[in-house]
């Protein structure tokens, strides 16, 4: 009697997938631990990314300036730069050269900066060629920062101040706004005074311009109107502006 021929396993029968058969087996796996076939100079990468960065040497790059107002120093890009500054004279004893208002080679001024212990500033980048100067940055910082907050300080911030009549409103009232009016302008505001009108008062609307008429008349040595009294809805409204003091 005839043997018939053993049918294969299913899975895939013959021997490649016994044990010890490597036909199929990959070969030089390159993900496999400790196989640096693929790294450059056999080196693994360790944890955070080191990359190809030397290790305890220096950036192959210098740092990008950090959140700076100006460009200092050796991140100042232009070739040359049109010096300024009160303190050319200290620059010339300090150097032994003529030092003044012009322009010069970047690199010249930064070893000027340099021999001083200073920083060079460029203070206005859009200019041909950009302006800069010689100074200690902190202290330049500081001045700058002084200078603003003393012109904030001397500037006035004009507001619009509010006035409210009525067409009826007494002699009493009309004094007392208009003392408040008077110090308004005085501290450089705008006074915007106005009649209400409610209800069936809007027919009053000649006594209310006569009320405004005389107040800017009390005021005529405080501030002048921008236009004459007129109707906005149901109020009759005039702004005043105040008179500029005139200039010791």
């Amino acid at each position: 009697m005839a043997l018939k021929p053993s049918s294969p396993k299913p899975g895939g029968g013959g021997n490649q997938n016994r044990p010890g058969n490597t036909s199929n087996r990959p070969s030089n796996t390159p993900n496999r631990p400790g196989n640096t076939q693929s790294r450059p100079g056999g080196q693994q990468n360790s944890p955070g990314g080191g990359g190809n960065r030397p290790q305890g040497g220096r950036r192959p790059f210098p740092p990008r300036q950090q959140q700076a107002e100006h460009r200092i120093n050796e991140f100042i890009r232009a070739q040359e730069l049109r010096l300024v500054g009160d303190n050319l004279g200290e620059i010339a004893e300090a150097t032994g050269q003529k030092v003044e208002t012009g322009v010069f080679r970047t690199s010249q001024l930064l070893s000027w900066a340099d021999e001083m212990g200073l920083d060079l500033i460029e203070i206005s980048p859009n200019a041909e060629p950009p302006v800069a100067k010689i100074a200690d940055y902190n202290k330049f910082l500081y001045q700058k920062k002084k200078r603003e907050k003393e012109l904030k300080a001397n500037s006035v911030k004009q507001q619009l101040k509010e006035i409210r009549f009525g067409p009826e409103t007494g002699d009493h009232d009309f004094e007392f706004k208009l003392r408040h009016a008077k110090n308004f302008l005085s501290e450089g505001n705008k006074v915007k005074a106005y009649v209400q009108f409610r209800g069936r008062a809007i027919v009053f609307k000649d006594r209310g311009e006569l009320l405004l008429l005389r107040f800017l008349k009390e005021l005529e040595d405080f501030g002048a109107p921008e236009q004459l009294p007129r109707m906005d809805g149901r109020r009759m409204m005039v702004i005043i502006a105040p008179k500029k003091s005139p200039k010791k």
